[in-house]
């Protein structure tokens, strides 16, 4: 069940309760009244009404899979008989404030304040009609009118209320189901801007984020009833102005961006109302085609980064919309803020990724290459001198290619998509070290205290690309000639650390990832996967001494 269905189905409950509650009450202030036929009559028909609405609970409650329940024209039609046969206006107030509190939750707050009107116009005409007022005291008429048109109303709005919050509940709801990490920053942006554009009926939804890092503005831009992947635009931030507006604090709202007075918006720091609002650029508006548009700007490390934009909407903008999308941009700012981060995140790792791979390939195959070049340009001018020596020299290139060849292929194979589950972590390791004690001289020991490891598999493939690396590396560059794997896990957490007795790396001490980033040190690709998954790392260097690192990857 969804939670719109869950906050729809409490609300009706709700009123299945509020019912013979509020008929009960009827039915204790008619006993209250002078015996007499019409009393009868009422106490007759407030009974059969509770027991019928006792039943409803028990129908509603067998059938609310079906989203069954009593209409409230039932209710309207008893309460219309109520009042022709009660003896006295007081019990009637009981069922006509019900009416208005589930008049508010089904129907809505501009719906049930005429139909409340009406029936206080009505109650006190009876009143009147019985003599029960005199009609010279014009005042207390009114009054009455009055008393009883807002208790009804103020029962109204509590209704509406519950069914505006439980509107709202529905609509985060939806929201947050676009914001998923794992769908990618694409596909969250497009089903976000969809799910605006659908609610507030404009023809286009627009987001813009500023990246200081890269220092450009990306433009995402969904036009209503678009299904396409979204790809942005990217800007120089020369244009923030233009796109961004020159007051990002600004909640702003044009309704006609050519006629006066069709704007409004204030500050959002302290809803100071702004006189002077800020216009889009002429290039802007017509490069957007812009006729009506709200905007509001949202947050990333509690400084305005972006702005949302809607669009030409189907009717005009009134300010409770511009205030229900501030509400939406402040919800949605940690969600928008962690997609953003993760991107960059994966970003800096595809870079280090590069990096790392163009670096292995510089310090490997190409100065091989370079080298066998250099040897068979010896060889060719050997040939007719010393033919002996230079099949011996051939010979020694044919294996020095062949060993390429071979690790060149394992680096391909590296390269390729990994599936690990924590079935599979423990053996996948162990594979490995036994081709890693074959292919070098470093040994090996891989130690692991449980078998039965239970992690998620994205924590498994991050922690053995970090085992695979950090192993790699030390084959290539510590000069080590042994090396101590554990791996253990306990209720919290899940731990990776790499010993080694190599030359360690240019710094001496203990830092975290954090503090080799602000050092720029380190590791940089096990770095970025660690955080990927949530892990701290620690790394431990004593030049000419080794080096350890440490991952922790909690798991609660």
């Amino acid at each position: 069940m969804s939670p719109h269905q869950t906050d729809r189905h409490h609300f009706d409950r709700q009123i299945v309760y509020a019912r013979p509650v509020f008929i009960l009450l009827a039915l204790l202030a008619v006993l209250e009244q002078p015996p007499s036929h019409e009393l009868r009559r009422s106490v007759s028909f407030l009974v059969a009404y509770l027991v019928v609405a006792l039943l409803v609970t028990q129908l509603e409650r067998l059938l609310r899979r079906r989203s069954w329940h009593l209409p409230l024209v039932c209710d309207l039609l008893a309460l219309g008989y109520f009042i022709y046969i009660s003896p006295s206006t007081v019990p009637v107030w009981f069922p006509f404030m019900f009416i208005c509190y589930a008049g508010g939750i089904r129907w809505g707050l501009a719906l049930t304040v005429p139909l409340a009107g009406a029936l206080s116009l009505v109650l006190v005409l009876r009143t009147a009609g019985r003599g029960e007022i005199d009609w010279g005291r014009v005042v207390a008429w009114l009054g009455l009118l009055a008393g009883t048109f807002a208790g009804g109303v103020g029962l109204a709005y509590l209704g509406d209320l519950n069914r505006r919050f439980a509107a709202q509940i529905d609509f985060f709801s939806r929201i947050n189901a676009t914001m998923q990490v794992d769908q990618g920053l694409a596909e969250s942006l497009r089903l976000f801007l969809e799910e605006l554009a659908t609610t507030f009926s404009t023809e286009e939804a627009l987001l813009l984020y500023r990246d200081t890092d890269l220092e450009r503005i990306f433009l995402w831009r969904l036009k209503a009833g678009e299904s396409e992947r979204l790809v942005p635009e990217s800007m120089p931030l020369s244009r923030t102005d233009g796109f961004l507006l020159d007051d990002m604090d600004a909640a702003i709202c044009w309704n006609s961006l050519n006629e006066p007075g069709s704007g409004f918006g204030w500050d959002r720091r302290d809803g100071r109302v702004i006189k002077n609002l800020p216009r889009l650029p002429g290039p802007a508006q017509q490069e957007l085609k812009v006729r009506s548009l709200l905007t509001v700007a949202f947050d990333q490390e509690g400084q305005a980064s972006g702005r949302i934009f809607l669009l030409n909407g189907r009717n005009s903008f009134q300010k409770q919309d511009l205030a229900w999308l501030e509400s939406i941009a402040a919800h949605v700012s940690p969600a928008l803020e962690n997609i953003f981060l993760l991107r960059h995140l994966r970003a800096r790792a595809i870079e280090a990724e590069r990096s790392r791979i163009a670096r292995d390939l510089h310090d490997g195959i190409l100065q091989t290459l370079l080298s066998i070049e250099i040897q068979l340009d010896v060889l060719r001018r050997q040939v007719p001198a010393a033919p002996d020596q230079a099949v011996s020299g051939l010979a020694s290139l044919q294996q020095t290619v062949k060993n390429e060849g071979a690790e060149l292929r394992q680096t391909v194979t590296d390269l390729r998509p990994l599936r690990v589950q924590s079935a599979d972590l423990v053996d996948l390791m162990r594979g490995f070290a036994e081709r890693y004690r074959n292919e070098s001289t470093v040994a090996l020991d891989v130690l692991i205290d449980s078998a039965q490891l239970r992690a998620p598999d994205r924590v498994c493939r991050e922690i053995f690309q970090i085992y695979r690396e950090a192993l790699n590396n030390i084959k290539k560059h510590a000069k080590a000639s042994h090396v101590v794997v554990k791996l253990s896990q306990d209720d919290s957490r899940l731990v990776l650390v790499v010993d080694d007795n190599g030359e360690g790396f240019s710094f001496a001490g203990r830092f975290t990832g954090d503090e080799l980033d602000r050092l720029r040190l380190g590791p940089i690709s096990i770095k970025e996967r660690a955080r990927t998954v949530g892990g701290v790392l620690t790394v431990e260097s004593n030049p000419g001494h080794g080096a350890r690192l440490t991952i922790e990857v909690p798991l609660g």
